[in-house]
């Protein structure tokens, strides 16, 4: 038998890690941070944090969720800029970061350039909502009264330039209908104006108002993805009715710095779509009112481009103010 030369397992042990790298492999070695551009306790915060629990025993480090909501993500982007691309800082990316893209005059950041895809966590769907005594049971007799008496209605959402407020002045471009959109500074003030007759529609994200939707307190009477939303599906899609290409559903996914190395975007990927098949955390998802998605750096990409795209094109449409 041949000896082994003390030079040549030396020379080997050099070579490891940069063999580990070529084949993908990356084990973190200390706590990987997520930040969340919102407050603890939304819908993209809880995603996160029922995402991180199940990727600790996987990549074998403590996921730390780190909150720095403010100035429609420029905080948080901003504390992701300043971190080191070397895979130990993570950000929560939603539609939100689409949108600042062209909502913001001075962005610190670019979402296209300077951010590295990593992976889609999950989807979460928008209803168009109406008062149970709403005389509109359906879009269509919706988009009747609209195009007969035009600017006559009033279509409530959240704040100006949120996926709700978007989504609201997209359908009134792909409808090709007239309305008031009414922008209120918060979910309760919408549902209550909404049950109070001071809007006639709302476009709002169903998780926060599941409780108001089971109760009857609110009527959804149409989703606005492509497909029936999980927890609502006798209610269908704009698409299905009438109201063509109109697919937006509000999403939140996970990005690194530009220049993060491939090897760490592969492994936290493979670690979330691991996560993602096992029914714990489907379950802790679908539980906010999320659907699981997870897939690959690339697909999360194609998401981020296209809602980039298409929230520009309804910037300029509607006529919408560049903030800051």
């Amino acid at each position: 038998m041949s000896k082994i030369s003390r030079r040549s397992i030396l020379a080997a042990a050099a070579v490891l890690p940069f063999a580990a790298r070529a084949q993908g492999m990356w084990k973190p070695d200390k706590p990987i941070r997520v930040i969340v551009p919102f407050a603890a306790g939304g819908v993209a915060d809880l995603t996160v944090r029922a995402t991180a629990q199940r990727l600790q025993p996987l990549l074998g480090q403590p996921m730390v969720v780190d909150n720095r909501p403010g100035a429609g993500g420029i905080i948080a982007g901003q504390q992701l800029m300043n971190a080191a691309a070397d895979g130990y800082t993570l950000m929560a990316a939603t539609n939100g970061t689409a949108i600042s893209r062209s909502l913001f005059r001075n962005l610190p950041f670019d979402p296209l350039k300077d951010l590295a895809p990593v992976v889609t966590l999950g989807a979460f769907p928008i209803a168009v909502l109406v008062a149970p005594n709403s005389p509109y049971k359906d879009v269509g007799s919706l988009i009747a009264k609209m195009k007969a008496e035009p600017n006559k209605l009033n279509i409530g959402t959240i704040s100006v330039g949120s996926t709700q407020n978007l989504s609201a002045e997209l359908f009134k471009i792909r409808a090709g209908v007239k309305a008031e959109t009414i922008a209120f500074p918060a979910t309760p003030q919408l549902v209550t104006a909404l049950m109070r007759g001071d809007v006639d529609c709302a476009f709002e994200i169903v998780g926060p108002i599941w409780g108001q939707v089971q109760s009857g307190a609110v009527k959804p009477i149409a989703v606005t993805g492509a497909q029936r939303a999980q927890n609502l599906p006798q209610i269908a899609t704009l698409m299905e009715s009438g109201v063509p290409d109109y697919d937006v559903a509000s999403w939140n996914a996970l990005v690194a710095r530009a220049g993060t190395p491939p090897e760490a975007i592969a492994a936290v990927n493979r670690a979330v779509n691991e996560a993602m098949g096992g029914s714990e955390l489907r379950k802790a998802l679908e539980d906010v009112g999320v659907e699981p998605r997870g897939g690959t750096p690339a697909a999360m990409g194609q998401l981020l481009a296209a809602d980039t795209a298409r929230w520009a094109e309804v910037i300029e449409k509607a006529g919408i103010e560049k903030q800051g």
